[in-house]
């Protein structure tokens, strides 16, 4: 089916859309996760890296990183013929996060993507999706040469609640990425429907 219209008798199907964050630390691959899942040209707001920016970006594992998201990253997936993503992508930045609020409006979950070398750096997005009840997964990005840690083992060290996913995944890799999103979509889900059964009783 193309958008619009439907093949020789069958029905025109409406999608539905649905907005789902990435968020997570500096360089922690954000913007790649968009652009290898995307099937339009994501859209980047990327600067160069600065001396000036120097003070306040702390590349340190991320040393051949010389760009930065500066407002977002977008991009879109159809998942199924009536189930589209908009995926929007977070700055990672501390002097950036008052973006985070006016990207959040309306999302249906988020990906808070992870780099086990640089743990703490995805701590304020966990706390920020906690506090204003988005559901959210984690997604365990595996850079070549990184250590390996259990799904388990990380979610102890998050100190994440029993029900949020968390996933090992390859930002780079199509596939890996969508096997991430459906489980947001999933879990979101689960969250909406426990949050209507709550409100019956």
């Amino acid at each position: 089916m193309i958008f619009g219209r439907s093949e020789r008798g069958k029905p025109s199907v409406e999608p539905v859309t649905l907005k789902i964050l990435v968020a997570g630390g500096f360089g922690v691959g954000k913007t790649t996760l968009v652009g290898a899942v995307s099937e339009i040209r994501p859209l980047r707001t990327e600067e160069v890296l600065t001396e000036a920016g120097r003070p306040v970006d702390d590349t340190r594992g991320v040393e051949g990183k010389h760009t930065t998201t500066v407002a977002m990253d977008f991009g879109r997936i159809t998942l199924r013929e009536d189930l589209v993503l908009y995926l929007f992508g977070t700055p990672g930045q501390d002097r950036f996060w008052f973006l985070w609020d006016e990207l959040a409006t309306g999302a249906l979950g988020a990906v808070v993507l992870v780099d086990t070398r640089r743990l703490e750096d995805c701590f304020a997005a966990v706390d920020y999706f906690e506090r204003r009840s988005i559901p959210f997964a984690v997604a365990v990005n595996c850079f070549d040469g990184a250590t390996r840690h259990r799904a388990e083992d990380i979610r102890q060290a998050l100190d994440l609640d029993d029900d949020v996913p968390v996933v090992l995944c390859d930002a780079r890799e199509r596939e890996s990425v969508k096997e991430v999103l459906i489980e947001v979509v999933r879990h979101a889900g689960t969250h909406t429907a426990d949050g209507r059964a709550s409100v019956a009783t």
